[in-house]
């Protein structure tokens, strides 16, 4: 149960340090290309064994940890493309709608149980994700021509997940998850320097020293979600079903707390409807395990 409560406040800091950018000027790509390093780092450092690099390609997971570090800084592209055409809410909703894929494959790959009490409990966490995650009066507007770009995310952030429970369950060495994160996190800063030096040939390039504090601020609570989420899945506590889906609504409940008391975010009745119910699918999810 720590490590899970640690990925959700870990997580939880990954949205407050989000919403410090703007107030900063701190460029968002800049930062999260650093973020990767820093997480990677922390990965390194973590590590409870001796690293060989040279052999660490010869591992099982690593064409997983490439996949993944690929899809990471992919699915977040696509969140800024989609933001950018749709708006922040549908991003926030088709993110975290996603819980529903790996809950899916828990439940039918690995025949994990689905009594009513979770059963309900799981719904009633999807209505108050979608709930919570709406911030327009009138709901969601996507454009027909606009609506890959959301379906790419949910699906991308899904099988994000989804790879990441079969890898654990079915790859990952118990002292392994220290350099698994630190391979997907390097991968994507890789990808991520590539873009920045595309990005540079086309526009005024300016990497200021804020960049690589808002990359820090990101990266070192980016690298605990993940280490946390991994030890969560395999603590026993509850099955992935249950770890997912407790994991999200946390998430968007502490989040939308935050808002309104740190950045004095505004939130709609529905909003309040979203956070009463993800309190509600949380108990109920936890008294459905026994």
């Amino acid at each position: 149960m720590i490590a899970l409560l640690l990925s959700i406040l870990s997580s939880t800091a990954i949205f407050v340090a989000f919403k410090m950018f703007p107030k900063y000027n701190v460029n968002t790509l800049h930062a999260i290309v650093i973020n990767y390093f820093v997480a990677a780092i922390c990965g390194i450092i973590l590590q409870p064994t001796e690293i060989e690099f040279t052999k660490t390609v010869v591992y099982s997971w690593f064409p997983f940890a490439i996949a993944l570090g690929v899809l990471f800084i992919t699915v977040f592209h696509l969140m800024g493309v989609t933001a950018q055409r749709s708006g922040l809410s549908v991003v926030s909703v088709a993110a975290k709608m996603s819980v529903v894929i790996p809950i899916l494959f828990g439940l039918i790959y690995y025949n994990e149980s689905l009594g009513i009490i979770k059963l309900v409990g799981i719904l009633l966490a999807l209505a108050a994700v979608y709930l919570a995650s709406i911030k327009a009066k009138d709901g969601l507007k996507i454009k027909a021509s606009n609506f890959v770009f959301p379906l790419l995310v949910f699906l991308g952030t899904g099988i994000i997940d989804t790879t990441v429970k079969f890898v654990e369950g079915e790859y990952l060495g118990k002292e392994d998850i220290a350099i698994f994160s630190a391979t997907i996190y390097a991968m994507s800063a890789l990808i991520g320097v590539v873009l920045i030096v595309i990005k540079a040939f086309g526009d005024k390039f300016q990497f200021q020293f804020k960049n690589i504090l808002g990359g820090i601020a990101l990266g070192i609570p980016n690298y605990f979600s993940f280490y946390f989420l991994v030890l969560a899945l395999r603590s026993g506590i509850f099955e992935s079903s249950g770890i997912f889906t407790l994991n999200n609504v946390s998430i968007v409940l502490i989040s939308t707390l935050l808002g309104v008391i740190l950045f004095k975010e505004k939130i709609l009745p529905k909003n309040w409807i979203g956070i009463a119910l993800a309190v509600l699918a949380i108990l109920l999810i936890t008294l459905g395990r026994f």
